[in-house]
């Protein structure tokens, strides 16, 4: 884990992702549960495939899981598309404009893990095309295990069987649908 990672200052926020004025490490925010934005970026080709990030080994969450693209925390007085903008820079190393992004919503998350960790984020989720081969990516190491392209129906075929198979986090099946279902749209 690199020592920004740690040292990550982050808003905490209110309930509409608004910034209350206080500020937190990262390692404060998930110890004390504080409210805080994220911002998840789903990459898709036009061939109807999306792309995949699996978890570093290193993670302390969901560790070799596949989960969205590209995800992050934002940084204290960073906007959400900022970012998600730099995220993607740092984590699969290709840049990416505003433009480029489109909003699909904001989703909640509010979790407790085992290892202490209190996750309550505001996902602010954006889909993007991606116009760059899979070859041409370079995962960084600490955050990003490996990186691949399912089609939407191998998707859903492994999302169905997310309890049982160790691809997905299976709790988070039902936002995994709503994306999946807003990139559909987008490419037909």
């Amino acid at each position: 884990m690199t020592y920004r990672a740690l040292n990550e200052l982050i808003d905490i926020v209110t309930e509409d992702g608004l910034p209350t004025e206080k500020t937190a490490l990262k390692t404060i925010i998930h110890k004390e549960g504080y409210l805080h934005n994220t911002a998840h970026i789903w990459f898709y080709t036009k061939q109807g495939e999306i792309l995949l990030q699996q978890r570093s080994v290193s993670k302390k969450i969901h560790p070799l899981l596949w989960d969205v693209s590209v995800a992050g925390h934002i940084d204290s007085g960073e906007t959400i598309e900022s970012g998600g903008i730099r995220e993607i820079k740092e984590e699969i190393g290709i840049s990416v404009y505003k433009n480029g992004l489109k909003k699909i919503g904001v989703f909640k998350n509010y979790k407790c893990y085992p290892n202490g960790i209190i996750d309550n984020e505001l996902h602010h989720t954006f889909i993007a095309e991606l116009k760059t081969p899979l070859s041409e990516l370079k995962p960084l190491k600490d955050e990003v295990e490996a990186l691949k392209l399912v089609t939407i129906p191998a998707f859903f075929e492994l999302l169905k069987h997310s309890e049982t198979n160790l691809h997905f986090i299976a709790s988070n099946k039902n936002y995994y649908e709503k994306v999946i279902n807003a990139i559909k749209k987008e490419i037909e």
